[in-house]
């Protein structure tokens, strides 16, 4: 569904730009220049607003803080990354690369679970990677996209339970975004009746999110800081078994801010400052250190 709605809106944006283009040619190069500055830079004003706003907040709480010039190359790489997550790799990628399914080697698989607004496409760098090396992988796609966070627990379970019958061992799950609360809501519904080897996540919003306020879907109103949703997870994960959590946050992620609604309390919480949201799934020391867990005992 993703896919299907990310593909009308690149549909739309190129009819925009054409009528707009041939609309313009009939006046002048500056109407010209200011359309296509406004279809082309119009995401690049909107990632700057939420920069402001993550810098303004991350203010009041305990540093490190992002410096002018932290933010600044944070906002730039966003710029550059956002419009081949969500015009390119989601809309006409997201089935490119298929799920990993070699002969069990006795290593460890991996469970690859997206955040908001995003599918399967997003993770096509980690799927080229895993199936590079050979690990049995799965990344789920979490459908309705505007759903309550616990309506994809039941797609999350299937793939660890896939991903374990195959290769024999607890697979390692890793999520960005939305994708952690999911992992997080399966582990206490199912009461770690599957067990898994650690639960990685990327810029998840643990406590909420400041810009979940702007949102109207079901998730958005659970992602919220301080809502029901999460107030009830966390007393459910008090009387679970307790998992191995590795989340990764930053104090320049544009969209999870407050930077410490990112980590867990107990977790192995790491760092990554400097990156925002979406690059910190990227980020080759992030991925880096998330596939070394693989191995770890």
């Amino acid at each position: 569904m993703i896919a299907r709605w990310q593909r009308w809106f690149v549909v739309v944006w190129c009819l925009t730009a054409l009528g707009w283009t041939t609309f313009a040619a009939q006046h002048s190069v500056g109407w010209l220049v200011g359309g296509w500055a406004v279809l082309v830079g119009g995401h690049a004003l909107v990632l700057a607003a939420e920069f402001v706003a993550s810098a303004l907040v991350n203010r009041r709480e305990e540093g490190p803080h992002a410096s002018a010039s932290d933010l600044l190359r944070a906002w730039w790489a966003e710029c550059l990354l956002s419009p081949r997550i969500w015009a390119w790799r989601q809309p006409f990628r997201s089935t490119a690369l298929p799920d990993h399914f070699p002969a069990t080697d006795g290593r460890r698989g991996v469970v690859l679970i997206h955040g908001f607004s995003c599918n399967r496409g997003f993770w096509l760098p980690w799927l080229q990677r895993l199936t590079s090396q050979g690990r049995y992988v799965v990344a789920v796609d979490l459908e309705p996209p505007l759903g309550s966070l616990d309506g994809f627990v039941q797609t999350v379970d299937e793939a660890i339970r896939q991903v374990r019958t195959a290769t024999g061992l607890p697979p390692m799950v890793v999520a960005h975004s939305m994708g952690g609360l999911v992992a997080r809501a399966w582990w206490c519904r199912t009461r770690g009746a599957q067990p898994v080897h650690r639960i990685v996540t990327l810029g998840t919003p643990h406590a909420g999110t400041w810009t979940a306020r702007i949102g109207r879907a079901a998730s958005s109103l659970e992602m919220r800081i301080g809502s029901p949703w999460l107030a009830a997870l966390a007393h459910a994960q008090q009387g679970c078994e307790p998992a191995r959590f590795t989340c990764w946050f930053s104090n320049c992620d544009n969209m999870v801010f407050p930077m410490h609604t990112a980590t867990l309390p107990g977790a192995d919480n790491r760092p990554a400052h400097g990156l925002a949201h979406v690059e910190l799934a990227f980020d080759a020391a992030v991925m880096n250190g998330t596939l070394a867990l693989l191995d770890e005992d």
